[in-house]
């Protein structure tokens, strides 16, 4: 069973700060539809201001309810899979009670130089057990340091074929979802 979480704190800006980024429309309507892709569970957006979260369920219900579920119905049937929690502690523990046990977590991110799980080895990892995994999407510039000491793994970063290394959240969850769910 796989969940994912696009995390909006505790993550960095280009400074090293601790901050909240804005959730940004176009992330909800294109990981919402990898996960529908993909088969994942649930798509998490994790934001601690109720004020954000507010504005992203107005968009998703716009979709899901409104004129654009008549519009667009296969959107409709993705958005069914967006969940808006303030905290981790809360899309954990609603993982935990979806599936009867606590997720094991994966954070991701561009700079992990050592210590990560490779694609293959967190697919065969998933396979050979029953457990619900949730991985971690930062934006910002990256993920706390505080998040990515509490998970379980920390998974390879995407490589490209130079020293570049900046891609959005969104391009990068679909590399690592097809990388991790296709045969």
């Amino acid at each position: 069973m796989l969940y994912i979480a696009l995390l909006h704190y505790p993550v960095y800006n280009k400074k090293g700060e601790i901050v909240t980024t804005a959730i940004a429309n176009m992330d909800i309507h294109d990981i919402a539809r990898l996960a529908k892709t993909y088969g994942v569970q649930n798509f998490f957006v994790v934001n601690p201001l109720s004020a954000q979260r507010d504005l992203a369920c107005e968009i998703i219900s716009h979709w899901s309810r409104g004129y654009g579920a008549i519009f667009n119905p296969s959107r409709r049937e993705a958005f069914e899979l967006v969940r808006f929690k303030a905290n981790l502690e809360e899309v954990k523990a609603e993982i935990a009670l979806q599936s009867g046990s606590p997720p094991r977590t994966v954070v991701t991110g561009a700079n992990f130089k050592e210590g990560f799980l490779s694609y293959a080895d967190l697919k065969k990892t998933m396979r050979n057990d029953n457990l619900p995994y949730l991985i971690i999407f930062g934006t910002g510039w990256g993920i706390s340091e505080e998040i990515v000491k509490q998970a379980d793994y920390r998974l390879e970063p995407v490589r490209g074929v130079g020293n570049y290394n900046h891609l959005a959240v969104r391009s990068a969850a679909a590399i690592i979802i097809d990388r991790i769910m296709k045969d």
